[in-house]
């Protein structure tokens, strides 16, 4: 199966940009998910193997859930550091930014970033980049910036010399970003890609044991709590959400990653189209997070930018309300209303 992602050009600037750098930097979003963290750790690993000094760098924290993947211990938190952090942009030759499309996605990175004097390329699946980059490689089309991450060191023809410290990481991210290979993941490619990575011993059940059977205790009273008593089902429209405060955060003892996956439960009530989860930020005031999740060609991208000033895959989205949580549910309303003829 030829599943070959760059054309020619781009295959030779990507080669010789690597061949050119010794001191290399891999970036990724704010709120690092399980295929920004994946994708990020399997590239390094692929770029080690050719020889290159490189360091993971990341906004913030990530789920602690993420911590047993390979070679975490090496990366560098921007939030914690954000001295060494600068000084890494400063002396980069090559920063490849990975699974964001524009560079307000790192948050407080983002301007040490577009003025660092390194080199930049931009791997990533989601729609309009605007990174400033001498290379984009950009396949919203794609399940994951993982997977793209796999199709590009096949076709540089590194893959047979690499180990599960990079197999591992890219199905991680492959995983958690197609919810367990529930969406976005119906084309043959994705299974080739998969029976690749056995190829090397990864233990794909353990895998996911790790990432969806490790959460805490709090975690599984915060999800019975949020279905029993947060949740608001319109079954008229068929869509449903919840809001979860920063007291009712606090009082379950949340810590990042706790609400990870949430969205995508009320999912397995039936006819539902459309989930909603609205967070308080824990620590900034009138700032609510908005995750959106829907099924079939429910477009809640486009509710996600309209809305709630995000956006994101058809049926993966995100975005904020600048706002009380109580505006947030007010808006809510009004695009579940706005879009209710798509709805059903």
């Amino acid at each position: 199966m030829n599943i070959d992602i760059l054309d020619n050009d781009q295959l030779a600037l990507m080669d010789q940009l690597i061949s050119d750098a010794q001191t290399v930097l891999v970036v990724c979003h704010k709120s690092p998910d399980g295929d920004a963290i994946g994708s990020s750790l399997a590239w390094a690993e692929f770029l080690r193997h050719r020889g290159k000094d490189v360091t993971v760098m990341v906004p913030d924290q990530y789920p602690d859930f993420f911590k047993w993947l390979p070679n975490t211990d090496k990366i560098v938190r921007y939030d914690k550091h954000p001295d060494k952090g600068d000084m890494l942009l400063k002396i980069a030759d090559l920063v490849f930014c990975l699974d964001f499309n524009t560079p307000s996605r790192v948050d407080e990175m983002a301007q040490p970033l577009v003025d660092s004097p390194a080199k930049k390329v931009l791997i990533d699946h989601h729609l309009k980049p605007d990174v400033p980059a001498d290379l984009i490689v950009s396949h919203p089309d794609a399940s994951s910036t993982s997977e793209l991450v796999f199709r590009i060191a096949w076709q540089m023809g590194d893959f047979n010399m690499l180990d599960k410290a990079f197999a591992v990481p890219v199905y991680c991210g492959m995983m958690t970003d197609t919810g367990g290979f529930t969406y976005n993941s119906s084309r043959p490619e994705i299974y080739f890609i998969i029976g690749e990575l056995l190829t090397k011993r990864i233990d794909k059940d353990r895998i996911y044991r790790n990432v969806f059977h490790n959460y805490s205790e709090n975690r599984i009273r915060l999800m019975g709590y949020v279905m029993y008593e947060k949740l608001v089902y319109m079954p008229e429209c068929h869509a449903a959400f919840y809001s979860l405060t920063r007291d009712e955060l606090k009082r379950f003892n949340y810590v990042k990653g706790d609400s990870e996956g949430l969205v995508n439960i009320p999912q397995q009530i039936k006819g539902l189209k459309l989930s909603i989860s609205l967070r308080e930020d824990t620590d900034k005031p009138n700032l609510v997070w908005v995750s959106l999740r829907s099924v079939d060609d429910f477009p809640c991208n486009l509710m996600a930018e309209e809305f709630f000033n995000g956006g994101g895959h058809l049926n993966a989205s995100g975005g904020r309300v600048d706002g009380t949580i109580e505006e947030a549910i007010e808006i809510t309303k009004k695009a579940i209303i706005a879009y209710q003829n798509k709805l059903k």
